[in-house]
């Protein structure tokens, strides 16, 4: 169910709390117009009345390079539903406007999810309008370049350990699979099962880097290929006390088939293709769950409740083995194409502000 948006005041309405640095002028943003084969991205100056409706006015300190925010910049793609767009699909800052009671001038906060970088401009920009509702406070013992380093990546990968856990995964159980390894989702996954204990068994098509996953705290690395076993049966061997897949398409169903009695799996990818071709036998034979991980729309309480235990979750030390570089909006456009060519290996960090 999508969320309802609290009343947004006329772009031309100024808010009934400011303070901070709020600009009476232009600011730069990373923006995409255009549609079907027709696209063009880059940076260009924008004013606060270019911002959509919200009650809340931020001033970004960092936003994360995600894979949809490339793939908004993409000729054909169906993930932008506006144009022009700001992608970014996440963003932390400071609070620098306000008409929400229980959101605070000068709060550092987290936005993610939601239409954010989708429908309505995201984080590659200076500045971002957002409706109270999406907001979640910056939790204590975390910093804003450490929550962007986290970002949407850092919290699929901690929603889809909360969901596993709920199901009854607990450490000791044996191996966790974690697929996609490589990519934002899948180092955060491997990074935060191992810290909480976890046996964790990394998956990559990318088996250069296994030297770097065995660094984020895997106890074995694998190659994609090595996920098929005893292909010309319906079932494989157990193997997988839980899974997180990054990937989908055959990789899921691979997982699905050797997945142990009363196990589950956290999807949340699609890269791989978003046909799964399985049988109910996994399900109905040996008691397992496929559980659909979905961050966009995640209530808000939820939502706080999980950063909040993010906090203390991942080392700090491993947060920032994670950051792959920083840009700012004039370096944003490459590194777009790389994550779209699987070639970001780990977070890539924006600073709308330069």
């Amino acid at each position: 169910m999508t969320p309802s948006l609290p009343p947004s005041p006329p772009k031309s309405a100024p808010s009934s709390r400011t303070g901070g640095d709020i600009p009476d002028g232009p600011f730069a943003a990373f923006l995409v117009t255009g549609t079907g084969d027709d696209m063009r991205a880059g940076v260009s100056m924008l004013t606060l009345g270019d911002l959509p409706g919200g009650d809340v006015v931020i001033d970004v300190s960092w936003s994360a390079v995600n894979y949809k925010d490339g793939m908004v910049t993409q000729p054909g793609n169906r993930v932008a539903r506006t144009s022009p767009l700001v992608p970014g699909v996440d963003l932390v800052g400071t609070v620098v406007a306000s008409q929400a009671p229980d959101v605070v001038v000068g709060t550092e906060v987290i936005v993610h999810g939601y239409d954010l970088g989708v429908a309505r401009h995201g984080g590659f920009s200076r500045f971002a309008r957002v409706p109270s509702g999406w907001v979640v406070p910056l939790p204590a013992g975390l910093s804003a370049r450490r929550a962007a380093a986290l970002g949407t990546a850092g919290f699929t990968a901690a929603l889809s350990l909360h969901r596993l856990e709920h199901h009854g995964l607990r450490p000791g159980d044996g191996p966790v699979l974690v697929t996609g390894a490589s990519g934002g989702v899948g180092g955060m996954a491997v990074a935060l099962c191992a810290a909480r204990g976890y046996e964790v068994v990394a998956s990559t098509g990318r088996i250069s880097e296994a030297e770097y996953l065995v660094g984020l705290g895997a106890a074995d690395v694998i190659g994609r290929d090595d996920l098929v076993v005893a292909p010309e049966r319906t079932l494989g061997p157990e193997r997988w006390a839980g899974a997180i897949d990054c990937v989908g398409g055959s990789t899921l169903a691979a997982v699905l088939r050797t997945l142990r009695y009363g196990a589950a799996v956290a999807a949340s990818g699609l890269t791989g293709g978003s046909a799964v071709e399985t049988t109910v036998y996994p399900f109905i034979v040996r008691n397992t769950a496929l559980l659909g991980i979905d961050t966009v729309q995640t209530p808000i309480a939820e939502r706080r409740a999980v950063w909040g235990e993010m906090a203390t979750a991942f080392p700090a030390a491993t947060i920032d083995s994670l950051v792959e570089g920083e840009v700012t909006l004039d370096g944003l456009a490459p590194v777009l194409e790389s994550i779209l060519a699987g070639k970001v290996r780990g977070r890539m960090l924006v600073r709308p502000g330069g």
